[in-house]
């Protein structure tokens, strides 16, 4: 975005990562041995076409007052501005077994190799948390034909986050495609052939994937004495308490225009128009960030989109027969609607996007509810 505004000055990438810059969300969809290229985010040659210059190595500190940033190789970097996105990291499992080599997490490219080395070898498979990561994990396993448990703490996998209803209908497909749930159940040690479960069930597994959530990434800015919050506080043009500094992505804590909390969101296309909104920022543009959060995800072949953001509701809405994987379920909090998830129903999805923009409660009862009514 800053090329594309017209900036010709110097832009440097620091990335403590070997790949190149790659699509996070496609990781979790197959486990082909072909699959790792599909990921690469822009064809080779981009950068260096575009003046943008690479450097591969972990930054250890910021030095907020001289603006420069140090890597643990000891060398430095001027910037005039900067843009912190660390992203997140997964969540390690702390019991018995843990480090086994055939235990992974999945965040990085170099996870995917290493579970795709994994199934390549595996029969049977156990994957621990039925998030929307480990639910596409278990998925994309099961596509390679490998038997596959799935052992989470939830009564109703992602009903925390979509409802009882509609993580039941998630649920049920997977069951229907041979998944198998453990459910409410937690692992409390992993051997060399096996998972043991709290109520003392053995689930044989070759492979294990831990998909039990993230943290953000926030050592660097913590350490470099910028306002936190649970995350990197951000105003609404992304910047942070430092000036010249803004924050993006899984790590930025924002003032939502629509909700009027104070919010941080770990999905994929908010990280990207966070950046595209820092970059002419940066620029002095002065632009406020209000999208909408919005985030999806397959389950075979149905599809979840999400529009808004309800990190607690005290009304659902429904309408749609969702047990037929048709629908959309509106999430409100004091007569106000703050999100809407459909299924395959994508342009009702686009279009409480742009009402949830507008804050027009009104197109959304009409969208939502033939009747005119959300109640």
């Amino acid at each position: 975005m800053l090329r594309r505004e017209g900036y010709e000055g110097r832009i440097t990438m620091l990335d403590e990562e070997t790949d190149a810059p790659y699509d996070r969300t496609v990781l979790s969809k197959s486990f082909a041995p072909d699959s790792a290229p599909k990921a690469a985010l822009r064809p080779a040659g981009f950068y260096a076409e575009h003046n943008i210059n690479i450097i591969r190595g972990k930054v250890a500190a910021l030095d907020v007052s001289s603006r420069r940033v140090r890597l643990a190789d000891g060398a430095t970097h001027a910037y005039d501005a900067l843009l912190l996105a660390t992203g997140a990291e997964p969540v390690r499992l702390d019991i018995p077994g843990h480090e086994l080599p055939h235990v992974h997490v999945l965040r990085s490219l170099a996870d995917h190799r290493a579970i795709v080395a994994g199934a390549a070898q595996a029969k049977k498979a156990v994957v621990l948390g039925a998030s929307f990561i480990g639910l596409e994990v278990a998925a994309a396993l099961r596509g390679l034909g490998l038997e596959v448990h799935v052992v989470a703490p939830d009564e109703v996998p992602l009903a925390k986050v979509l409802g009882p209803e509609l993580g039941a209908m998630v649920h049920r497909r997977h069951q229907e495609k041979g998944i198998h749930f453990h459910l409410p159940q937690t692992a409390t040690s992993i051997e060399a052939e096996a998972v043991v479960l709290k109520n003392g069930e053995r689930l044989p597994a070759d492979l294990v994937v831990v998909g039990i959530g993230v943290r953000p990434r926030l050592a660097l800015a913590e350490a470099a004495g910028l306002t936190m919050d649970k995350g990197v506080l951000v105003n609404e043009f992304l910047q942070t308490s430092s000036p010249g500094i803004y924050a993006a992505g899984d790590i930025a804590r924002w003032p939502d225009a629509h909700t009027g909390a104070s919010i941080r969101v770990e999905h994929w296309v908010v990280a990207q128009r966070q950046g595209q909104t820092a970059a002419r920022n940066m620029l002095g543009h002065q632009e406020q960030f209000d999208a909408v959060p919005f985030f999806w995800s397959k389950h075979y072949n149905v599809s979840v989109r999400y529009v808004g953001h309800a990190e607690k509701w005290d009304e659902l809405t429904t309408h749609g027969p969702l047990a037929e994987r048709q629908g959309n379920v509106a999430f409100r909090q004091n007569d106000k609607t703050l999100a809407v998830a459909s299924v395959q129903r994508d342009v009702d999805n686009l279009k409480a996007e742009v009402a949830l923009e507008a804050n027009d409660e009104a197109a959304l009862a009409k969208l939502l509810h033939p009747s005119g009514s959300l109640h």
